[in-house]
């Protein structure tokens, strides 16, 4: 698996991070940095667009980094993985700049992910996928490192708990 992302990624905790968790996968995962571009935000898409499609491998399977994209859950994302994975073509997941990826880079993916919709800055986005690869391969080989459910007492906003959870103390 590989990331092709824009941006040279120094030194500091998003990178720590990164590799923390590219490391666990095995095999490791794959970082190709591309240099941010200069001009106009639409020059700056179209000019990264094109290096992130002139970085891809031939016949690579394409994940593209959207706000717009399908934002499975972690069990979700485990099946779409094995699924990827098992296509026998290297699988590479694209993250744009601080403009975002171009249309032409979104049209030449086989899927488009979103981490959700917030906006995220481009140099976290890599350590939060790294990290939910490794959940979802984690998830895949049956490893404990991925929870499901809630801690006991956690609710979703807008839910009241019912039971011992929400009684005082001593009764």
């Amino acid at each position: 698996m590989r990331v092709i992302a824009i941006g040279r990624l120094r030194d500091g905790p998003e990178a720590a991070l990164f590799a923390r968790y590219a490391a666990r996968l095995r095999p490791p995962l794959a970082l190709t940095e591309i240099a941010e571009a200069r001009g106009s935000p639409a020059e700056l898409k179209r000019r990264e667009g094109a290096a992130i499609l002139a970085a891809l491998p031939d016949n690579a399977f394409v994940v593209a980094l959207d706000l717009g994209g399908r934002a499975p859950d972690s069990e979700g994302f485990a099946a779409l993985l094995d699924r990827w994975l098992g296509i026998s073509r290297p699988l590479c997941f694209l993250i744009g700049g601080a403009e975002g990826l171009d249309a032409p880079v979104i049209a030449r993916a086989d899927h488009v992910l979103s981490l959700g919709p917030l906006t995220w800055p481009h140099f976290l986005v890599r350590a939060m996928l790294a990290e939910q690869l490794y959940r979802a391969r984690s998830i895949a080989a049956g490893h404990p490192y991925h929870r499901t459910g809630r801690p006991d007492g956690c609710a979703p906003p807008g839910v009241r708990l019912a039971g011992p959870e929400r009684r005082p103390k001593g009764q």
